[in-house]
């Protein structure tokens, strides 16, 4: 769409809001229209089409803060009527004053202490239309290339230790035949005549002039008059590639790593993306983790807390013998130390290792009998007494 185009249309009109609308009201007159004007409710209605293509151009510039204070700022100079008005650009009732503007903008000028009258309205149509004056199009300078992310999966004692992951990506590269010229083999791109390389064209519209991607080159500044024909033109082609991650020790569920120079190739020389690999973490079947510390619970008797025991307890290494003290109760964590995750820094988590009863669930005649005995040989040490203590003090009270 043209300058003119843009500051021409009557955005407020189109959604049926007011100019001081709240960005809520803009919202919710979109909304409602956008449904009753949607194609799919609108099978073959060419005048809702219309409407809604309108409708959606109009919020997408009301929407947006930047645009909208630029537009109603084009408004305001432009004679506030939604376009240029009845008088084009030559002033009356419907347009504006030529005169008056640069006067205004030569007031400007003055008091900020220099520069031509014109210089204010050369900066705000600058901003507002995106021009670039007479210098290379945005299109025809280097751009680095995009950053590019891929996941993969490894198991738990793949992210303790670390691993090397082969790893096929299917992502845009320098076209191999024509080395991202984008032109055939022996042939070469040749510079747009119409804008002389700088990929905008200029169009004088009264007193103004308004700067345009060329349309012969799309804004590229280059004809390629015989396309490489692997990459049809673009420089750029999908390939299939094997690289290899060298996935850390003590890597985090969900963490990224960073390949650098491994995304999309550059444009005219600029250098290519990064390639971001992110990494899930299978969970392992007896181990958790905490931060560098590897975590377990292990199953105990009654018997083997109340007496005290020695556990042999598995390591992803191995296995490691923990004395357990008589009296420990259940849910307590024991400590293995230097059994965790090795750390970049050469600092080594531990291994926390949690005692939990393991209640059977149903007992034979002989153990249940020597259980009863047992609940009779103690009954004295009710390990609910403070509790009921309590519960009968509160009552009293």
């Amino acid at each position: 769409m043209s300058a003119r185009d843009w500051i021409e249309k009557d955005f407020y009109r189109e959604l049926g809001v007011s100019s001081d609308a709240s960005a809520d009201e803009i919202k919710k007159a979109y909304r409602k229209l956008a449904r009753e004007l949607h194609p799919d409710a609108n099978p073959g209605d060419s005048k809702a089409e219309a409407r809604f293509k309108a409708v959606s151009e109009a919020y997408g510039v009301l929407s947006d803060t930047a645009k909208r204070k630029q537009y109603d700022e084009a408004r305001r100079l432009f004679g506030g009527g939604g376009g240029f008005g009845g008088g084009g650009f030559g002033g009356g009732s419907g347009g504006f004053d030529i005169g008056d503007l640069f006067n205004r903008a030569g007031a400007g000028a003055a008091s900020s202490g220099g520069g031509a009258g014109a210089g204010g309205i050369g900066d705000l149509l600058g901003g507002l239309f995106n021009r670039r004056g007479s210098t290379t199009a945005s299109a025809n300078r280097p751009r680095r290339g995009e950053d590019v992310e891929t996941d993969i999966r490894i198991d738990f004692t793949e992210a303790v230790r670390g691993a090397t992951v082969p790893l096929r990506l299917s992502s845009p590269a320098t076209c191999g035949t024509c080395h991202g010229s984008g032109a055939k083999p022996g042939t070469s791109p040749r510079t747009c005549a119409t804008c002389n390389g700088a990929g905008l064209v200029t169009r004088s519209q009264g007193a103004f002039a308004f700067s345009e991607p060329c349309r012969d080159c799309r804004g590229t500044g280059r004809i390629i008059d015989d396309p490489c024909p692997e990459c049809a033109g673009e420089g750029v082609s999908t390939k299939t590639r094997t690289l290899t991650v060298r996935v850390p020790s003590g890597v985090d569920d969900g963490q990224r790593i960073r390949l650098a120079g491994q995304g999309e190739p550059g444009r005219n020389g600029a250098p290519a993306g990064d390639l971001f690999v992110r990494v899930h973490v299978n969970p392992h079947q007896f181990f958790g983790r905490s931060g560098n510390d590897l975590t377990i619970t292990v199953p105990v008797t009654f018997p083997e807390l109340a007496l005290g025991t020695t556990l042999t307890v598995p390591t992803l290494d191995g296995k490691v013998t923990l004395k357990v003290a008589p009296g420990t109760p259940s849910g307590r964590v024991l400590r293995a130390r230097g059994k965790g995750i090795e750390r970049r820094d050469g600092q080594v988590g531990d291994l926390l290792v949690t005692v939990q009863v393991a209640v059977p669930n149903k007992l034979d005649d002989k153990a249940t009998e020597a259980l009863q005995a047992y609940a009779e040989a103690t009954r004295e040490h009710d390990p609910r007494a403070e509790l009921t203590a309590w519960l009968e003090q509160g009552r009293s009270s």
